[in-house]
């Protein structure tokens, strides 16, 4: 198991945390398996930037972001060096330090749609 501390956030989790993330798993069903229900509007299919996060420390010791994931990024708020997208970023062996940004940008589109 792999240490990840999630600093403080103001609505999702405002004392902050320390959990245990398994190796190869993603940090957004990390953070959603321990009650730290982090925004995923594309149910974690790599298509918004709801889950946009900023990865203080152990951010080399993820796995390289594809394309795609750099590409939303450049869309998502708050954009940093070391933001990814929790749902394509998978836990590795390097205890992390992340931050959910205060605010998102919903890219998802709910409802009717003509």
């Amino acid at each position: 198991m792999t240490q990840i501390v999630v600093l403080p956030h103001v609505e999702l989790c405002p004392d902050g945390a320390v959990l245990e993330g398994t190796p190869g798993e993603s940090i957004c069903n990390t953070l959603l398996a321990n009650d730290i229900y982090i925004e995923h509007a594309c149910e974690q299919s790599c298509a918004c930037t709801t889950c946009h996060i900023i990865v203080r420390e152990g951010f080399n010791s993820l796995n390289e972001a594809e394309e795609e994931e750099e590409d939303l990024l450049d869309k998502a708020w708050g954009l940093e060096p070391q933001s990814r997208l929790s749902c394509q970023a998978l836990v590795g062996e390097t205890p992390l330090v992340i931050e959910i940004p205060r605010y998102t940008i919903n890219m998802a589109r709910e409802g009717k749609h003509e």
